[in-house]
């Protein structure tokens, strides 16, 4: 039995949720003192700190030239509903999913928008077999599975000549994993994922070919304002220069401000990458270096940088999910890292997030808090 002594030391930032995740490194309140608090998102000011961000966002992302980008409401969960609401319908569809968000968007297209789709669940560890897809039809998938820890490893499955469009929710990959745009016409993502801005904004992103179909494409349901992209079948041209379809907060823009900022000083987006690479490969190499505990990604080339799910092999485990909460709550109350628990629909075990804000040395520091609990736990049962 290990030596059961208490770790010396513990992360600087013990903030591993999987969103809203860990602010910047070194943030505080006094960076966003250049906000337009009380000033209306319409005027000069307001329009111009909108454009910024998504000119911003552009440039990081090597989004290209002729895609429009646009801030919308509700989050990653509005922009992936405005796209499926104004978008579906006019060619078949295939919903591919291998986690939770997944299996909401499956359950959204075929029970609320009652379309005969086909569709396509791998289960948690695993990812649907993109040989398989006919991407002459619609096909919506998530590139990186945020409760399951597995992610697509890249778009070469995706054919360039396509029928069909991509729509593609990349909330926790967008800025920590490389994105084919040529591969994909619609991406989702929101701002307190990868770069750990606050909730309730989200970011959508259409190819041409995605704006060809809204302007020639009627749904036969009825749209909510709020998820209406066009006008007198012409694209909305201002939601993807500033001019959002509600009212958004200038403190939570001015937050992502910062935080694309921050992005750049970094190396822009292979920097960000190359942070998450780092971060997540600390956890892989603990876990080949101790075997009670694995990646819950059964295939290396598809585990996650990002939202890195594992789960407990030890055999004396008696309850896996009463052990893995005992675990996490255990790292919890000592301080070492928060919010650690899978989510509430995975298999049992830790999600930690290892996105592009939290730094590798944190990781470091948590790891022996993992081992210290494991063995704990393992002793009280």
């Amino acid at each position: 039995m290990p030596d059961l002594q208490t770790p010396a030391a513990r992360p600087a930032n013990p903030r591993f949720s999987s969103g809203p995740c860990a602010k910047i490194p070194g943030f505080s309140l006094s960076m966003l003192s250049d906000a337009p608090l009380g000033r209306s998102h319409r005027a000069a000011i307001g329009k111009a700190k909108l454009a910024e961000a998504i000119d911003l966002t552009r440039q990081i992302l090597g989004v290209p030239a002729d895609y429009r980008i646009g801030i919308v409401p509700a989050s990653d969960t509005g922009a992936v509903e405005m796209a499926m609401w104004s978008l579906l319908g006019a060619r078949p569809v295939e919903m591919l999913a291998w986690e939770s968000f997944g299996e909401g968007w499956v359950s959204d297209v075929v029970k609320q928008l009652k379309l005969d789709a086909k569709v396509k669940i791998a289960p948690y560890g695993q990812i649907v077999d993109f040989a398989t897809v006919d991407f002459d039809s619609d096909v919506v998938f998530t590139w990186n599975g945020t409760t399951s820890g597995c992610r697509l490893p890249n778009g070469d499955a995706i054919p360039a000549t396509r029928a069909g469009l991509t729509i593609c929710d990349a909330t926790s990959a967008a800025f920590a994993m490389d994105l084919p745009w040529d591969k994909l016409d619609v991406t989702t993502f929101s701002w307190q994922k990868v770069l750990g801005g606050e909730g309730a904004h989200g970011m959508l992103i259409l190819s041409p070919r995605a704006v060809e179909r809204l302007e020639s494409y009627t749904p036969s349901w009825p749209l909510p304002k709020i998820f209406r992209l066009t006008a007198k079948g012409k694209l909305i041209e201002g939601i993807f220069s500033g001019e959002t379809i509600n009212t958004p907060s200038m403190l939570a823009v001015e937050d992502y401000l910062v935080a694309l900022k921050w992005a750049q000083s970094v190396g822009g987006l292979s920097g960000l990458i190359a942070r998450a690479s780092a971060n997540a490969h600390t956890i892989w190499d603990f876990c080949a270096a101790n075997p009670w505990i694995a990646n819950l990604a059964e295939v290396p080339a598809t585990a996650s940088t990002t939202s890195v799910c594992l789960k407990f092999t030890d055999p004396r485990i008696k309850d896996g999910a009463a052990f893995a909460k005992a675990v996490a709550k255990r790292i919890e109350k000592a301080g070492a890292g928060f919010d650690m628990g899978a989510y509430r629909d995975a298999p049992p075990g830790l999600r930690i997030w290892c996105g592009s804000t939290v730094e590798t040395s944190d990781v470091q520091a948590l790891l022996p808090w993992i081992a210290y609990a494991f063995h704990a736990e393992i002793a009280a049962q």
